[in-house]
């Protein structure tokens, strides 16, 4: 029987996929920014299955956030396996050490990785690594044109690394500034050797409508490289606005164990006119080699929702429960933070069967680690709803659902008190702007709360008694959870958020369960 590859084969915000393979084994890891833990890894043994086994950086020692700005933190990383060692190269943007980018290692890819070894002269950002037939290893990276002739000019360099000491040692090497004159950011370079030439592959045009992928080849690693006639390779910019599959680029290569080749790349699915409120998701292309160059997406030029499967034996594994019940003594691993947690404000243990999140001062419109535990909307059509036991003791006191894009556009959910009342309210912030949608007088002790989305219409309802559900507000425009609305590069979290708004707190909050649920589309 004859399977079917569907994309984006990780959806939602799973941005900068970086891909290896082991054997008979297929892991693939992406860009974080500003959440903890930082790079999810994937695993799968068909390329077209795949199940989280963890993140790269799950620990405080080995991420430190503090302070990081929206859309900051850990750009595009590589991965990649080596007789016997996994290696994660990436950089922290705008981080509190003297240095940016950094290796970790691991000899099993679910972890433990590595504290993070330094790069003390890297001077750019997207790094790549590349293990030489002859035993040496080269490093790769973006860095502003040396010699820069326009806004957004930048270079790929290269130069070598101590395998021993993972230190940059010799002089660095200029590669290439793009293939296209006056292309922007020349970027997210990794190198592939095939057939006796050295490949260098790298995104252009920026990450957004006109990203593309590029090629260029050279007879020696340190070049002269030449850019490959049918440059782009692969983009969406010609396909226009209202294409379903758009910003196509930030692309990975991996063979298969049977001589196969396939590209993971990012791109965006607009919807609502041309918003993104996923994000930038992980797609899967098919690659074919003719005269010595890649061609991605034969015959067709473009990805698709649906490719033939890989000629790989099928792997499935468990699908996610809709429902986290919080039974387990650790967050499943599609659970995040903002930045680094520096405090124990969150347990599954106080109260059995509940996650109990304790208000602090830190609050969603500050660049801090507010009390919030949330996860990635994957679907233009969704539900999420959850059970609260919370009692306000001050008007500063607020809990529930949030749903966030970053600290100056998202959408509270929440419990609060005024003077002797309890209040239900929506609030919407845009632009930095708060305003309460709507508010209703509720009785203090349990609640539900739920969100329904179709396309860009968000709307919101309460209970006090299971599946009871009342309308609170109905078909709020949820374009301010996009991309070309609010900026940045990640996409919107769904979450548990929990606050004392700049004063202390004793109180919080206890969630007996999460369940989220892709929703059938509705029809016109």
């Amino acid at each position: 029987m004859n399977r079917t590859l569907q994309n984006p084969i990780l959806p939602g915000f799973y941005p900068d996929p970086s891909i290896c393979r082991a054997g008979e084994d297929y892991y693939l890891i992406t860009s974080t920014f500003e959440y903890f833990p930082g790079l999810p890894i994937f695993h799968s043994r068909d390329l077209t299955n795949w199940h989280q086994i963890g993140h790269v950086l799950d620990r405080p020692s080995q991420l430190d956030l503090d302070g990081i700005r929206p859309s900051g933190g850990l750009f595009a990383p590589t991965i990649r396996y080596h007789q016997g060692v996994f290696y994660v190269i990436n950089t922290l943007v705008e981080g509190n050490q003297p240095y940016s980018t950094f290796i970790v290692t691991a000899e099993n890819p679910a972890g433990p990785w590595s504290e993070p070894h330094w790069l003390k002269e890297s001077k750019g950002f997207d790094p790549s690594l590349f293990f030489d037939d002859d035993g040496r290893v080269w490093f790769t990276e973006n860095r502003p044109a040396f010699e820069g002739f326009y806004e957004g000019h930048s270079e790929i360099y290269l130069q070598e690394l101590d395998i021993e000491t993972l230190q940059l040692i010799g002089e660095p090497f200029f590669l290439w500034d793009g293939a296209l004159k006056g292309g922007i950011w020349a970027e997210s370079s990794h190198i592939y050797k095939k057939d006796g030439f050295y490949y260098l592959m790298s995104a252009e045009g920026g990450t957004a409508h006109h990203h593309s992928v590029m090629i260029a080849r050279s007879e020696s690693i340190v070049g002269p490289y030449y850019g490959n006639p049918g440059n782009p390779i692969l983009t969406h910019r010609h396909l226009g606005l209202n294409f379903p599959i758009v910003g196509t680029g930030h692309a990975d290569l991996v063979e298969t164990q049977n001589g196969e080749w396939w590209m993971a790349l990012l791109a965006m699915r607009p919807y609502g006119g041309y918003f993104y409120n996923l994000g930038r998701e992980t797609f899967l292309a098919p690659v074919q080699w003719e005269d010595g160059w890649p061609v991605v997406c034969p015959g067709i030029g473009r990805v698709e929702m649906s490719f033939p499967a890989p000629d790989l034996p099928e792997t499935i594994y468990p699908i996610l429960p809709k429902t986290d019940h919080f039974d387990n003594p650790q967050l499943s691993f599609q659970w995040n933070f903002i930045r680094t947690p520096r405090e124990t404000w969150y347990s599954l243990t106080e109260r059995p069967g509940f996650l109990r999140i304790k208000l602090r001062p830190q609050r969603l419109s500050k660049n801090e680690n507010p009390s919030f535990v949330g996860r990635r909307q994957q679907h233009i059509h969704f539900s999420a709803k959850t059970v609260m036991e919370f009692t306000p003791k001050s008007q500063h006191e607020t809990c529930g659902m949030a749903l966030i894009q970053n600290p100056d556009f998202y959408f509270l959910f929440i419990l609060t008190k005024q003077d002797d009342r309890i209040v239900l309210q929506l609030i919407r912030r845009a632009h930095g702007q708060e305003s309460i949608l709507t508010e209703k007088i509720v009785t203090d002790g349990q609640i539900f709360l739920k969100v329904e989305a179709h396309k860009q219409q968000y709307s919101f309802f309460y209970a006090t008694s299971p599946d009871q559900w009342i309308p609170f507000v109905a078909n709020a425009d949820g374009r301010i959870l996009s991309t070309p609305v609010a900026g940045g590069f990640v996409g919107t979290y769904i979450g548990l958020y929990g606050s004392s708004n700049g004063e202390q707190s004793s109180n919080h909050a206890d969630f007996d369960w999460f369940e989220y649920s892709e929703l059938a589309q509705q029809e016109s």
